[in-house]
């Protein structure tokens, strides 16, 4: 619950500001000087302060300044008389949120302390994000700490060491490539080559060239050229895309598998190649097998490990640190000055299916922070199709063995994250009273 410091040396205007935010739903502070504000501060976490600009001995920009210095995620709200606007506007500079002038309109002023609260909230989200992703970042960039990425990311922990064939599979856009890197990067052979081939890229006609490397003649003009195998010895070769393979392919690439030789187009003579195979599709390859388009000698070849990426869909709690990460990736790139997401477009992002998972979300990242005009990504700066999205409640995941306290806090604290701090919803929604809400938080 954030807490408000009201400071002013008038103490009937001091009363009724502190009833009218007690009100509110807010915990109040108050003070009758700037000194008595400082030793509060210092003793205190404030998320708001809201002063007098003309006070005796310490005024309202002495105290911003000081204030700034003990607690500089703090805001603070300058109140004045409209003959003292330019030393507000000094104010400003300082970097108070915003000032309001006498006498106070009150839905000026709770909408001012909502809207600093608001930007408060979101700096002191974007911080622990942070801290999440210098925790979580591998060189890589495999981000999240769901389940179900942790489970997969532990078994690539496990099988990177080995030399085991590995087929990853997962819809288009899950990162595949990333994984496969990953698995490369955490084995003996990282000081070796990766080399990575797009199956779906290269035409039938010169894939078996690609894969397996020329000698001169093999082809009018041809020259004597090494394939993908030579070029990956001693370290990793990942072929992406591997249903896309033709038949006759797949026959040399099950050689290649079997007797750890490859032979280059135009001779009969085997080259040793010691090389890791890492294959990844999007298509279900037992589906494959059925249409008689790949074969299943080849298919338990690949399959001696299977590595399959959940969605998108299915890691909700990896989509804020993942926005985050593609926001400060593409503020930096564009020279943009991002801060971060609002609550309406971390919801909407939430809501969505991401049909084409974390490539469709870093796309729209992209161009989110491209289109941002105030610094905070909203709803305008996302597609139709994601900002119109209907937000439902979000499921709750709560570890077995969790004491119930922080099974009350937690419901508590995602019930509100959902009503956007609307207390009174938030209990009409879990059948308590809003008292309750207080005095469990």
């Amino acid at each position: 619950m954030p807490t408000l410091l009201i400071v002013d040396d008038e103490a009937p205007h001091l009363a009724v500001l502190d009833k009218m935010f007690r009100r509110e739903g807010y915990e109040v502070l108050t003070a009758h000087d700037g000194r008595q504000a400082l030793d509060l501060l210092r003793s205190t976490r404030v998320h708001l302060v809201i002063t007098d600009l003309m006070m005796p001995e310490l005024d309202g920009l002495d105290l911003l300044k000081a204030a700034r210095a003990l607690s500089p995620e703090t805001e603070v709200i300058l109140m004045t008389a409209f003959g003292t606007v330019e030393k507000a506007v000094e104010a400003m500079k300082e970097g108070a949120f915003d000032f309001v002038t006498k006498p106070i309109k009150r839905a000026d002023l709770v909408k001012s302390a909502r809207l600093a609260l608001d930007r408060q909230a979101l700096a002191a989200e974007n911080r622990s994000l942070k801290a999440q992703l210098a925790d979580l970042q591998t060189d890589r960039s495999i981000i999240g700490s769901s389940p179900a990425l942790r489970e997969v990311v532990e078994m690539v922990k496990q099988v990177a060491p080995s030399r085991a064939t590995v087929l990853i599979t997962g819809e288009s856009g899950t990162g595949k490539e990333l994984f496969a890197r990953a698995i490369h990067d955490l084995s003996d052979r990282r000081d070796k080559p990766l080399v990575a081939v797009n199956c779906a890229a290269l035409p039938e006609s010169i894939m078996e060239a690609e894969l397996f490397g020329t000698v001169k003649g093999a082809f009018t003009g041809s020259a004597p050229r090494e394939g993908r195998f030579e070029a990956a010895h001693g370290g990793t070769l990942f072929l992406d895309e591997i249903a896309e393979i033709p038949p006759t392919v797949q026959v040399k690439l099950l050689r290649a598998l079997q007797e750890g030789e490859i032979v280059r187009l135009g001779t009969n003579t085997p080259t040793p190649v010691d090389v890791r195979i890492l294959a990844a599709t999007n298509k279900d390859l037992q589906d494959e097998l059925q249409a008689g388009r790949f074969r299943e000698d080849l298919f338990f070849r690949l399959h001696v490990i299977n590595l399959n990426l959940p969605p998108l869909r299915a890691r909700l709690d990896d989509i804020p640190l993942l926005a985050l990460h593609f926001l400060q990736t593409y503020a930096a790139r564009n020279k943009r000055d991002v801060r971060g997401l609002s609550q309406e477009a971390e919801d909407a992002l939430l809501a969505y299916r991401w049909p084409g998972n974390v490539r469709e979300l870093q796309n729209t990242l992209e161009r989110a922070v491209v289109l941002d005009r105030d610094g905070v990504i909203g709803l305008d700066d996302l597609p139709a199709r994601i900002a119109h999205t209907d937000v439902e409640p979000r499921h709750i995941t709560i570890p077995i063995g969790t004491p119930l306290d922080a099974i009350e806090r937690q419901v508590i604290a995602e019930t509100l994250r959902f009503t956007r701090g609307d207390k009174k919803l938030a209990a009409q929604l879990l059948g308590i009273a809003t008292r309750t809400i207080y005095r469990k938080l």
